[in-house]
This record gives C-alpha cells, structure tokens and sequence, in this order.
C-alpha cells in the first residue's frame, strides 16, 4: 500500500488534519510545528490530541511528519539565531512526545560564509545538546538543493553530520526529489545510480520519508523552486519509478508541491493510481 499524504495547516489543530487527510485520500500528512517564518507555537490541546490519536489509529493515518520552521538554522553565524534554532527544536521536541513514534524533518541550514565544516559542527553540536535516548519521535536531515551557502547539499555532508551525532539511531534522512534534482542528482535518468550513492554514502537503512516534489529548474540549477508533479522537469515517470523502486515504495511520501487541497487530492490519486502492489 502506498504511504502518501501532504503538507497540511496545522491552524485548526490535530483533528482537523486527520480529517482533511482522510478527505483527499491520505494516510498520512506533514505539518509545521509553529509558524514556518517566525518562531511562535500554538498551545497544544490535550483533548484535540487525544481525538486525533483515535482517528489515527483507526484509519491507519501513519507516520506524521513535523517539519520544523524555515527560520530554524542551526549552523548560523549569528550566535542568537542558532540559540533560536536550540530553543525551537528542543520545545518540538517536547511537543512530538505528545504523538509519539512520529518523525521531525528539518533543514541542516545555512553556514554563511563560515565554511561547510563549521555549519557541519553546529548542527551536530545542536543534536547532541538536545536528543534523547527516551525520545520515541525520529529527527529527520533533509536533503537540500545546494542554494547558497545551504548545508546538505551532497550526501557526504549529511553523513558527516550523523558520523557526529551520539545518539545516531534517533537521526533519518528525508530525501526531496526536487531538491536532490537541483544538487544535481539525476533521478530521472539514473535512479538506480543514485540509490547506490546514497546507500554507500549514508545508508539507505537511514532513508525513513520522501518528500515527493517536481522542479521548476534543469538539473544541478541549485535553487529549490517546488513544481506540480505534472509540469515540472522531472518527467512524470521519473517520480512514478520512484515510489516503485523496491528500495523506496515502504516509504511514506509528503507532497509539498505548491496546490490547494484539490491538487493534492489529484496528484494523490495519480500516484495510487500508478503505483504497483
């Protein structure tokens, strides 16, 4: 069975997405833990968690996916923003013990200027200041497209990150076909290839969610400008050939491709459609 779902608004709580998932066709959704461009959470309400647990755990809506906030950058120059970065991620932390067994996707960041090592450092310092072995929720690396001074841009810097973190059985990665695309990954004409990369690199044992995006950009451009999954320059059947690669159909999938709730239904069935049991 293909595990997909998409970005959802957390605004009306747990319950309101577990319902708007199940009425475009998902089993599963991402969510922002508080507001993407800025750093306020919204109180959690035990009872709004407690009705989507039930809902969850009837209809088989597994696993969500927290993402943290964009303004997260545990790697800045700026001593105040990487405090930001620690006091965020360890109150979603926090937060996530209240589904538990859930995983928290965030961007490695940005190094401006100081060098990829240091930003590599930073972000391991960070994990090791605040995960625990107690902890039931997997924080997730996600694979970026290489803008700027943008830190994950290659396979070798996201391994570097886990080689450093002590707890590395709590650490994943999140593969974004977009984002992979722009650092120059060709997926579309050699998906085997990549694979064998990734697995050599990092370990595919470490791969725990995709986000399933197409690029408005040719391969290697190095911006991360998200498309539909039918207009963008990753052929259709390039992304159909991933959710069924034996190594990655297991995996859930979230949708971040820029749709309404009509979209994502659409582009939901496409995949069910096409994917093969």
């Amino acid at each position: 069975m293909l595990r997909i779902g998409c970005h959802l608004s957390s605004s009306k709580g747990y319950e309101a997405m577990a319902k708007e998932a199940l009425k475009i066709g998902a089993n599963t959704f991402q969510f922002f833990t508080r507001n993407p461009r800025g750093g306020n959470a919204k109180a959690i309400d035990p009872n709004d968690v407690s009705n989507f647990l039930s809902i969850a755990n009837d209809q088989d809506i597994v696993p969500i996916l927290a993402h943290a906030p964009y303004t997260l950058n545990a790697c800045s120059a700026d001593e105040a923003v990487r405090d930001f970065a620690r006091r965020a991620m360890a109150d979603d932390l926090s937060r996530m013990e209240y589904t538990p067994g859930n995983m928290y996707n965030f961007h490695p960041g940005s190094h401006v200027k100081q060098g990829v090592e240091i930003g590599i450092q930073y972000i391991a310092e960070q994990l090791n200041d605040l995960l625990s072995p107690t902890q039931t929720t997997t924080v997730l690396l996600e694979t970026m497209a290489g803008k700027g001074s943008e830190v994950g841009g290659a396979f070798e810097e996201l391994r570097e990150i886990i080689d450093r973190v002590q707890l590395s059985e709590k650490i994943g990665v999140c593969l974004d076909t977009c984002h992979v695309w722009d650092a120059g990954y060709d997926i579309a004409g050699h998906l085997d290839e990549v694979l064998t990369q990734f697995d050599r690199v990092i370990g595919l044992s470490k791969l725990k969610a995709i986000h399933l995006n197409n690029t408005k950009n040719p391969l290697g451009a190095r911006k991360d400008r998200h498309a539909t999954l039918t207009t963008g320059q990753i052929p259709l059947e390039a992304l159909i050939r991933v959710i069924n690669h034996p190594a990655l159909k297991h995996l859930p999938y979230y949708l971040e491709t820029p749709n309404d709730l009509d979209g994502y239904a659409a582009e939901i069935s496409l995949m069910r459609d096409a994917y093969r049991e």
